[in-house]
């Protein structure tokens, strides 16, 4: 959406910069601090809509800004009135503090001065924000060491300025192009997040939203499955599930206004149509798990700007021993971190690997997290496909012998940029055998192959949008229509290997090792010719040549040459 739309995307661009030029120069920073505005704008636009929205139909709404809000720090407990003096304490401080929530509207604080401005966003505005929730939610609990540090009363003008002209291009956009709001907001969301040039520490990249609609068609999740990414970073994959659920109950319910974006997907984040019940499981479907605590605040509210209330998004390190869940998820999909390794001593007693790399730790732990029938679809290194060491072999076995290793589709190197030049591969597959049952027949009978040449994007660190969708809905239709008897073409740029021959090859997953080269016929011009276009690019035309030039080293040899070969 944003590639249409220059307007947008220039005011986007412009918030950006005044962070920069404001001394916020991180963008991890920038974006967490324009997060919590952007919150702050929404939440406002939607209660006032609900509160329109009630008048006409007469039901009742309680607005988040009526009445007055009393930071947590000053609320009377229950528990406090067996200490009467402290008791009566407290319900003083409910009153003395007690703050109009009128006044911690967008609309109402972007009239104040500067100054005025900062200091009551500081110490009113972001606290009610954190404590938006109530103090027992997963929000709260993840927004409690979260800060508020826009330093400037003019940053924060401009910004204020800035997002209220960002929204007024959102609106207008919605009305003329019949793109719902909430999709267009979230599309802004996400390309704030793509902005991110601090991703690629660690192993961890951003993955390109179109690779994960990709995967989300590959793999089909529907109403009432238990989703997970274990290292969801700014919940990206959950997300892409989400969207993809919703989106066929729309089609399912006739929904006729849809329309494929740039990249062919037909994708939507509107759930309203949904009946109370159907939200409530989906809203239950969705768990991510991450290590950095600033990512597993912009996941949470990546999902909540895209409608999501509650998402259960936790601090966590999976592959620790503090992680027990196994069996516990229908559908897992994810991009765990690719480099780097784990403390030996802290890796989860039920992972067999021999190995501290989490490449391989993670797609073992994402094989236990399945439940029997379960399916995954993970980016993986491409060294994982064919790296000898015994891990890796040991890692390909079990993906044959104990799941249905349905696909590898092998990714250009530019997927990443400009993060990263890292080749990777998309694994899919399915968990027959649980992890300590016996295998009595290996699960896998043969494996898809399908080697993506274009994601419809530019393949050097501009990443820019090409002509057309590349391999990604040839991919999508060939998988789905997969057959092993007529997916023999070993030349094409997809075909079937059989378990057999991978186990031949000691379960080798790379492409390369089974795909079959046909020469191409070069023609090259007469020797005659090729020399002539060498002296003419010495001499010029030789009717008129120099003939110094032509007694010249170089030219004499040439011509000598010439005379050699006729």
């Amino acid at each position: 959406m944003l590639q249409n739309n220059p307007e947008l995307k220039g005011k986007i661009d412009l918030l950006w910069n005044k962070f920069w030029s404001g001394g916020i120069s991180n963008p991890l920073t920038a974006i967490e601090q324009i997060t919590y505005l952007l919150f702050m704008k929404r939440l406002d636009e939607l209660d006032l809509k609900h509160q329109s929205d009630s008048e006409w139909t007469g039901e009742t709404y309680a607005s988040k800004f009526e009445g007055s809000w009393i930071p947590p720090e000053y609320r009377a407990r229950q528990d406090a009135r067996d200490n009467d003096a402290n008791w009566a304490r407290k319900l003083d401080d409910e009153k003395r503090y007690a703050i109009d929530k009128r006044s911690l509207r967008w609309s109402e604080f972007k009239r104040m001065q500067a100054e005025e401005m900062l200091l009551h966003v500081q110490s009113k505005v972001f606290p009610f924000l954190k404590d938006l929730n109530g103090a027992e939610s997963n929000f709260s609990h993840h927004m409690k060491n979260a800060v508020f540090i826009i330093p400037k009363p003019a940053l924060l003008v401009e910004a204020v300025k800035t997002i209220d002209e960002i929204f007024e291009v959102m609106e207008k956009d919605s009305q003329e192009k019949g793109q719902a709001f909430q999709d267009i907001q979230g599309d802004v969301y996400e390309f704030l997040l793509s902005e991110i040039a601090t991703a690629g520490k660690n192993g961890q990249f951003r993955t390109p939203r179109h690779i994960i609609k990709l995967m989300a068609e590959l793999v089909q999740p529907q109403l009432g499955h238990k989703i997970a990414d274990p290292a969801c970073g700014s919940g990206g994959f959950l997300l892409g599930a989400y969207q993809y659920i919703v989106t066929q109950l729309a089609i399912k319910a006739g929904s006729t206004n849809l329309t494929p974006d740039e990249d062919g997907f037909v994708r939507t984040s509107v759930a309203a149509a949904l009946t109370e019940k159907a939200q409530a499981i989906l809203a239950s479907s969705l768990w991510g798990y991450d290590i950095d605590s600033t990512m597993v605040r912009l996941g949470l509210m990546n999902l909540m700007m895209h409608g999501i209330d509650e998402p259960h998004i936790d601090y966590k390190d999976t592959l620790s021993k503090s992680y027990i869940e196994e069996a516990e998820y229908d559908i897992v999909m994810a991009n765990p971190p690719f480099t780097g390794s784990i403390d030996k001593g802290d890796i989860n007693e039920n992972l067999q690997l021999a190995t501290t790399k989490t490449e391989l730790l993670f797609v073992e732990n994402i094989y236990r997290l399945l439940k029997k029938g379960g399916t995954a679809c993970v980016i993986v290194p491409q060294g994982v496909l064919f790296s000898t060491g015994g891990a890796f072999k040991i890692l390909r076995q079990l993906l044959i012998e104990r799941c249905d290793l349905k696909a590898v589709i092998t990714l250009p190197s530019g997927v990443f940029k400009p993060y990263a030049g890292v080749s990777t591969a998309i694994l899919l597959f399915t968990k027959v055998w649980a992890s300590k049952e016996k295998v009595t027949k290996p699960a896998t009978e043969y494996v898809w192959f399908y080697d993506m040449a274009a994601d419809g994007y530019s393949l050097d660190d501009k990443r820019a949008k090409q002509e057309g969708f590349g391999d990604l809905q040839d991919i999508i239709t060939k998988y789905h229509a997969r057959n092993a008897e007529t997916d023999t073409d070993r030349a094409s740029k997809y075909f079937i290997v059989s378990r057999a021959e991978l186990e031949a090859e000691s379960y080798d997953l790379s492409m390369s090792r089974y795909k079959q080269d046909v020469p191409q016929e070069v023609h090259y011009d007469e020797p005659s010719a090729i020399l002539d276009r060498l002296i003419r690019a010495e001499v010029g035309d030789l009717n008129g040549a120099d003939l110094a030039k032509m007694e010249s080293g170089i030219v004499r040899e040439l011509l000598e040459l010439k005379g050699m070969v006729g």
